[in-house]
């Protein structure tokens, strides 16, 4: 598998939403290597503070070589990358890990929670490249109110793909979990569900496919210190026992591979 560590200039900085923050970024040799799933360590300034690069899903990629990423300003790295300019040059390392595995069902749905909506965008493009009948892959997303969710929704809407929509506050959409609505899709083991976000959402969406029988898989968010398995911090405990990482085993993995809490 294809890695780079490249310099690339930073070619759109947005304020998607309220702290919510999408870069575009000119890194033909990665966007080219990419799968939906993977991610780039970006150094999120230079010299050595802050110290250790930061992980970020990718969002988008283009034919023209230009690669997306999608975050929410939570520290004083993903703040650095928010006050970031056009043309300025940012230090990336990937494309990492292992992405998800699109099947042949053209039953697939994908779920995205929070910034777990990122990898969504980029794995629903390429099943739609991929799809030969035309069938577009069913979206659900959620997040804590419409703020943020709406905005969030425009790039599937302009796929042609039709997105479901659940709040925490009922400001936008189905007023509770996206479990909620995943539910009313009568969804068979024939379909697959993809999906990231947080760990009690993916919990959730895994014990309701284990129970219908429904092919799923996840990429886990946690912490990355290095992004290539040397750090050791992103462990994860698996079902059979002993652990993953997160980095270089994932952060895509078969949902019941991982242990989850009920």
């Amino acid at each position: 598998m294809s890695q780079f560590q490249q310099n690339v200039e930073l070619i759109q900085s947005e304020v998607v939403a309220a702290g919510i923050v999408r870069l575009t970024l000119n890194a033909p040799d990665i966007a080219a290597a990419a799968v939906p799933g993977q991610f780039v360590m970006v150094q999120t300034a230079p010299g050595l503070d802050p110290l250790l690069r930061r992980p970020f899903s990718i969002h988008q990629v283009s034919s023209e070589g230009l690669l997306q990423i999608l975050f929410k300003v939570v520290g004083r790295g993903t703040e650095r990358l928010a006050q970031c300019r056009a043309g300025e040059q940012l230090s990336l390392l990937g494309p990492l890990g292992n992405g998800f595995v699109l099947g042949e069902s053209c039953n697939a749905c994908l779920v995205g929670g929070g910034m777990g909506i990122a990898p969504m965008l980029f794995l629903a493009s390429r099943f739609l490249q991929q799809s030969h009948s035309g069938v577009t892959p069913r979206v659900i997303l959620g997040a804590r109110n419409g703020e943020e969710l709406v905005p969030l929704m425009g790039d599937f809407l302009d796929l042609g793909i039709e997105v479901l929509a659940a709040t925490d506050d009922g400001s936008f959409g189905h007023h509770g979990l996206v479990t909620d609505v995943l539910k009313t899709l009568n969804l068979t083991s024939q379909s697959t569900v993809y999906s990231c976000g947080p760990k009690p959402m993916m919990g959730a969406i895994h014990h309701l496919c284990q129970k219908e029988n429904i092919p799923c898989q996840v990429s886990v968010e946690t912490v990355m210190a290095c992004g290539m398995g040397a750090c050791l911090g992103c462990a994860v405990p698996l079902k059979a026992g002993g652990y993953a990482h997160a980095c270089s085993d994932g952060p895509v993995f078969e949902a019941g591979e991982l242990l989850w809490s009920l």
